[in-house]
C-alpha cells in the first residue's frame, strides 16, 4: 500500500478514536464529583442492539445517537457516535460511548497487520494529545479474533480518565469508551460494559 494512503487512512482513525473523548472532556471539568459506586444490581442494565452497526452492548441508559458526514481523500465516511451521559450522582462513570466508521474497499482492513500498528498507535498518541493526557497503559486485544486495543488516558491533572478499547472487524472501526474520575478508575460497570460488547 502506498505511503500517501497510509498517511490518510491514519488521519481518518484518529478522528474516529478522537472525536468522542473531546465533549466529555470538556463537560467533565465542571462535572467530575462522584461519591460512591454504582450498584447495577439494584438498577437494571439494558440490552442495546444495533441493527446497522452489528453489535449489542449492555447500557446503564439510553444512547444519544448521532451521524456526522467525513469528507476525506478516501471518500466520505459516515461517523456514528453512541454516547450515554449517566448524571446520577453516585455513577461510577460520567459517560459511555461506541463510535463505528466503515472504511471503503481496498484501504484498510482487520487483515492489514502492519497498518493496523501504526493506525492504532497514532490513534492512542492523537487522543493523549487531544486532551493534553497522559497514557496509563495500552495493550493488544482481539474480538472473535479480530485485532484491537484498550488503553487507558489520564488528563484534567490526573483527576479523570478515560478508558478505551478499538477494533477493527473487517474494514469497520469501532471504539468503545468510558469517562471517569480517578477515585472510580477501577469499577465493575466500566468492565461490565466493555464485556458485554459483542459484535453480531
Amino acid at each position: 500500500m502506498e505511503m500517501k494512503l497510509v498517511q490518510k487512512l491514519l488521519i481518518v482513525g484518529l478522528f474516529c478514536s478522537v472525536l468522542p473523548v473531546l465533549v466529555p472532556a470538556q463537560i467533565l471539568r465542571d462535572t467530575f464529583i462522584r461519591t460512591s459506586a454504582e450498584d447495577w444490581r439494584v438498577h437494571p442494565w439494558k440490552e442495546y442492539k444495533s441493527i446497522e452497526g452489528k453489535f449489542q452492548v449492555l447500557t446503564p441508559g439510553d444512547f444519544d445517537k448521532a451521524v456526522d458526514s467525513v469528507y476525506t481523500d478516501i471518500g466520505k465516511l459516515a461517523y456514528h457516535i453512541l454516547i450515554y451521559n449517566n448524571t446520577q450522582k453516585n455513577a461510577e462513570n460520567l459517560f459511555y460511548m461506541i463510535t463505528f466508521c466503515d472504511y471503503p474497499p481496498g484501504t484498510i482492513h482487520s487483515d492489514s497487520t502492519e497498518l493496523l500498528k501504526d493506525f492504532f498507535d497514532a490513534s492512542i498518541d492523537q487522543a493523549i494529545k487531544s486532551v493534553n493526557g497522559e497514557l496509563a497503559y495500552q495493550n493488544d486485544i482481539t474480538l472473535k479474533g479480530f485485532p484491537g486495543k484498550l488503553w487507558r488516558i489520564n488528563y484534567l491533572r490526573g483527576e479523570a480518565l478515560i478508558k478505551t478499547r478499538a477494533f477493527m472487524v473487517g474494514n469497520r472501526f469501532y471504539t468503545i469508551q468510558t469517562v471517569t474520575v480517578k477515585d472510580m478508575a477501577i469499577n465493575a460497570a466500566s468492565d461490565r460494559f466493555f464485556d458485554s460488547f459483542i459484535v453480531l
